[in-house]
């Protein structure tokens, strides 16, 4: 009887041991946190309360801000929907992603964040605006809209099946999300990508945000004037004024043209004013969104240990000289809101001004989930930053690279540093501009061929090429090449 029961009991030691071993070999480690990841369309920086807005207010993602952290230097490395979306994905730039303009599609087989998130265990969901061709992949549920979206009673596409859904947008996308958060794995950390499709044009409001701003007049930025006196063709062959061209593109179809009793002197302000008061209605509906769910995590419990974050696509022109839409490497169009909360890991109300790009997100959010990032991708992580650490070898310049032909724009690339940001138009007259940041943050004064700038062109030209070197990107054609 003794050795019956002893060999009874060494059988059950043995079967029992791979769990016991798992167990004490995960004991000192820390559990992964859920992840997530809450992105807005055209989201300018400048329209969100915690950098400073003087138009609107956004008491949810000023939430984020308090209780975590705000990054003042956020910048997309393409400031365009696709690749942007793409390079937040993959951690790479256009010319490796595959991913350079809005009219290219999205490779099956890339290594992305959910794809590795996923084989890591994590439960995986996108909801919102996908806009990448092609179907998603990485992700155990999608619901996604067809290309742009509706922003009333909007098709989704849910795991391949078309599905109506009725109601406005922003609201429609946050109920799937919450959906999805309900009926989850609960044994499985998740990530959940949001992604709205507001304030994204033509700036749709829904009803309950309809009267918003109707009795206030918005000023208008100090830029709105700008009279490009020391730029050169690149931003005069532009399209997207704010203006008659604005109504024409967005409004017209709706409302008709232009009220005759409006001047054609006084149209741009009257069409700015129409212009950002349905803009600002779409960003209030995203803030409303964030708030649900803030408050989803803390009733769930879930708060402590969920990473948020909120972001954009990439920034937006609101008037800024003159202008609406992005794609110029001006800093209302690449400056991306990014704001972060991870009780108890990140600091409360803090702020970092180091320069972290679109590139960077994927790497980081494996890093969070104690993944480390392939080789291939070419941003780098910025959990240190979150952590409030401050790394020496920090970047201290970006490059930027835009390929698209459309509105009037095309390609351009440039360095953009702490201080300085020199930007090379490929055509046009194929220019050059170079801005002082720090005497100019407006960018006003084109200071290329200024003498007392001779020594930092030079140098941030060499600085361009150098990183361009390094990101493997395309050389610039020789017939772009302008004469100095």
């Amino acid at each position: 009887m003794i050795r019956y029961c002893w060999f009874v009991l060494v059988g059950f030691l043995l079967v029992q041991w791979p769990a016991t071993a798992a167990l004490a070999e995960n004991a000192g480690r820390p559990p992964k946190p859920n992840v997530l990841f809450i992105m807005a369309d055209d989201h300018a920086a400048h329209a969100v309360s915690a950098y400073g807005s003087r138009i609107n207010r956004t008491p949810n993602i000023d939430r984020l801000a308090r209780e975590g952290v705000l990054f003042g230097n956020c910048f997309a490395v393409n400031s365009l929907c696709a690749p942007s979306r793409a390079a937040i994905l993959t951690g790479t730039y256009g010319h490796v992603n595959g991913v350079r303009t809005n009219g290219d599609r999205f490779a099956s087989g890339l290594t992305t964040f959910p794809k590795l998130l996923q084989e890591a265990g994590y439960a995986t969901a996108l909801v919102g605006k996908w806009h990448l061709k092609a179907e998603p992949e990485g992700f155990d549920h999608w619901c996604v809209l067809p290309g742009q979206g509706a922003y009333f009673d909007p098709m989704m596409i849910v795991n391949g099946r078309q599905q109506k859904r009725s109601g406005y947008v922003s609201q429609v996308i946050t109920d799937e999300a919450i959906h999805w958060l309900d009926e989850r794995d609960v044994r499985k950390p998740f990530c959940l990508l949001v992604h709205h499709k507001a304030p994204h044009a033509n700036w749709e409001p829904g009803p309950r945000y309809a009267e918003l701003f109707k009795e206030t007049t918005i000023p208008t930025p100090d830029t709105f004037r700008d009279d490009f006196a020391t730029r050169g063709q690149a931003i005069r062959s532009h399209r997207l004024f704010v203006g008659p061209k604005l109504w024409e593109l967005h409004y017209q179809r709706r409302f008709g043209p232009i009220p005759a009793a409006v001047s054609e002197e006084d149209a741009k302000a009257w069409v700015y004013q129409r212009f950002i008061k349905d803009y600002l209605r779409c960003v209030a509906s995203v803030d409303d969104s964030v708030g649900r769910l803030l408050d989803y995590l803390d009733t769930a419990g879930l708060a402590r240990d969920t990473v948020v974050i909120y972001t954009s696509d990439q920034g937006f022109f609101l008037g800024d000289h003159r202008l609406y839409d992005k794609r110029f490497m001006y800093e209302e169009s690449i400056r991306m809101p990014l704001v972060a909360r991870w009780p108890g890991k990140i600091g409360a109300g803090t702020r970092t001004d180091r320069i972290v790009l679109n590139v960077d997100f994927a790497p980081t959010l494996l890093s969070l989930a104690g993944l480390s990032p392939p080789e291939v991708m070419q941003g780098r992580s910025f959990l240190p930053l979150l952590l409030g650490e401050q790394p020496t070898d920090w970047r201290r310049a970006m490059y930027y690279r835009f390929y698209e032909e459309a509105y009037g724009v095309g390609p351009h690339e440039g360095i953009r540093t702490e201080d300085h940001k020199l930007v090379h138009f490929l055509y046009g007259d194929k220019a050059w501009e170079l801005y002082d940041l720090k005497n100019d943050p407006n960018e006003l004064h084109n200071v290329f061929r200024d003498p007392a700038y001779t020594e930092v062109t030079a140098r941030l030209r060499t600085q361009l090429a150098v990183l361009r070197d390094q990101l493997r990107a395309e050389p610039i054609p020789e017939s772009a090449q302008p004469a100095d």
